[in-house]
């Protein structure tokens, strides 16, 4: 309950700016609140405490061994099972201590520091993958409001059409299939923006998911200005950072299985004690014979190596699949760019133009009313396809921005 509890705090802490100020939710409180809230990220810190604890104890010497027992112990006669008739009997204490070279442990600490990067890099690519999943969401909840604004305004026109055309009726200026075309067209108005308001609360049920609030307003996402380069995304990558430790855990593991083939010593110290006879003491030290290492030792490091050129085939893999994957974004980043800028200048700055005409002509009693409503419509539906370019280009920014692995972001 501890833990769930300090985590309400913290999501209520960095809520404390858009609730007191009820200003919209900003995408970077979108990303604290998903960070705070993720149970993947916290899954990921639990691992990542696991292996340091392990690491701790990874160079250590096994425990020590006590012995104690009894030698020459009667079984027989009329001195069986008597500890202090038989001068052979003796009452034994000793300990022993199985050792590892300095040569040894220290492959195994690197084997469990290897492990440890391993876990902070899944840590840091859980957080990563959170953050990422709350951006796009963000972005697709944005837009999916702005185009709701574009669709609430298409119903405001239909409807003032429909009423325009009800007045040129009654004034016989008008007909009734004209009436008739634009109430289908006030329906057919009416349902899109209907259907956007479901494409919307889609996208909010989407982020709420991520950061636990559903606000009545979001702000808008700051432009990613700098992106990666392609050298940064693939190395910070978390698919091929995870594949990197994976190569550095399987080598260390080698590494360890390799310093097998020296086997360990084990020292043993024991104290004897005889009644009416001198005490003894016993010191020994027992030493494995490695009788075929060609068939054991050295198939298990050959197997460990085996792993480890797996893990290298792997990456290679991974930095390809990055690499692709890169190169396919900035590329879409680009012409998205190119296609944005070519329909702003070529459609949506001349449809403007357009109903600014149409509107100072109808002003004018120089342009009829209809010439007003298809000069709105067309730069209305020019904004709607401007905001879904816009809205893809931030969703491939996004993307560039936050897959790869921000260290500086504590996971």
């Amino acid at each position: 309950m501890a833990p769930l509890s300090l985590r309400a705090a913290l999501s209520a802490v960095a809520l404390l700016p858009y609730l007191a100020a009820a200003a919209p939710l900003s995408l970077e409180n979108a990303l604290q609140l998903a960070a705070q809230r993720s149970e993947t990220t916290r899954a990921a810190r639990a691992g990542l405490s696991s292996a340091k604890e392990a690491s701790h104890a990874a160079a250590q010497l096994p425990d020590p061994t006590l012995r104690v027992g009894i030698d020459n112990l009667p079984a027989t006669g009329p001195d069986r099972f008597h500890t202090a008739r038989e001068p052979m009997t003796m009452k034994r204490i000793g300990i022993s201590q199985e050792w590892l070279s300095a040569d040894k442990r220290a492959a195994r600490q690197a084997a469990a520091d290897a492990s440890v990067g391993r876990e902070t890099v899944q840590a840091q690519a859980a957080l990563a993958e959170t953050r990422l999943r709350t951006a796009l969401a963000y972005v697709e909840a944005f837009y999916a409001g702005e185009v709701l604004k574009l669709a609430t305004l298409m119903e405001r026109h239909a409807h003032e059409e429909l009423e325009a055309s009800r007045a040129r009726l009654s004034s016989a200026a008008g007909s009734s299939q004209d009436v008739l075309a634009l109430a289908s067209a006030k329906g057919v108005s009416e349902d899109d923006a209907a259907e956007i308001r479901q494409q919307q609360n889609t996208a909010r049920v989407a982020l709420q998911r991520w950061t636990g609030v559903q606000p009545d307003e979001l702000a808008p996402p700051p432009a990613i200005v700098a992106l990666p380069s392609e050298e940064a995304y693939v190395a910070a990558h978390p698919a091929v950072a995870a594949m990197q430790r994976d190569v550095d855990v399987a080598a260390q593991a080698a590494a360890v299985t390799a310093s097998n083939r020296k086997p360990n010593w084990t020292w043993e110290l024991a104290y004897g004690q005889r009644t009416g006879y001198s005490d003894m003491v016993s010191v020994g030290v027992s030493i494995p014979l490695p009788v075929a290492p060609g068939d054991r030792q050295d198939r298990d490091t050959a197997a460990k190596l085996a792993l480890a050129g797996k893990a290298e085939a792997e990456l290679a893999e991974a930095m390809r699949a990055a690499t692709a994957e890169y190169k396919s974004l900035i590329g879409d980043a680009q012409r998205l760019q190119q296609r944005i800028d070519r329909y702003r200048t070529g459609v949506v700055v001349p449809a403007g133009q357009r109903a600014a005409a149409a509107t100072a002509a109808y002003r004018s009693n120089q342009g009829d009313l209809a010439a007003l409503f298809q000069a709105r419509h067309a730069e209305v539906e020019a904004q709607r396809k401007l905001l879904v370019l816009q809205r893809d280009l931030a969703k491939t920014q996004v993307q560039l921005a936050f897959r790869p692995i921000n260290a500086e972001v504590a996971p």
